[in-house]
């Protein structure tokens, strides 16, 4: 079965373009691992937190989102200079992010264990966009 979606032709006219549910288009980022992983990381990160630590919750909810969405525009650029800003803009906000997870665990707001595991995947993404910004250079 497939759908339409409103679209705009070559000549800038409306018109339905046929999307297929079998085949989902994937964006630049999508196709990263280490956007999967910035992805579960943030999703991990955001439940650590008791809602009653705000200050402490909005710091790693904004470090940790920064991670999948610098990832994200980075990989959406076409050149190399702007792709490794965004990556190395990402890698820091991971390695913040780890370093709260760090804070989370000191002082015991979260599970141990929870805390190393979204540490763990920091750490990966940290890795991930090492190489990738090596790639690039």
């Amino acid at each position: 079965m497939t759908t339409t979606t409103p679209g705009l032709s070559p000549t800038g006219q409306a018109m339905d373009v046929p999307v297929s549910p079998q085949a989902p288009v994937l964006l630049d980022a999508e196709k990263l691992d280490v956007y999967r992983v910035a992805l579960e990381a943030q999703a991990q990160a955001a439940a650590l937190v008791p809602e009653d630590r705000r200050v402490i919750r909005d710091q790693l909810e904004r470090a940790s989102l920064s991670v999948v969405l610098n990832v994200s525009e980075g990989a959406g650029r076409r050149s190399r200079k702007d792709k490794r800003r965004h990556y190395a803009i990402a890698r820091g906000s991971a390695m913040e992010s780890a370093a709260i997870v760090d804070v989370i665990a000191r002082r015991k707001l979260a599970d141990a264990t929870a805390c190393s595991n979204v540490r763990g995947l920091y750490v990966r993404v940290v890795q991930m966009l090492t190489k990738l910004d090596r790639a690039l250079a």
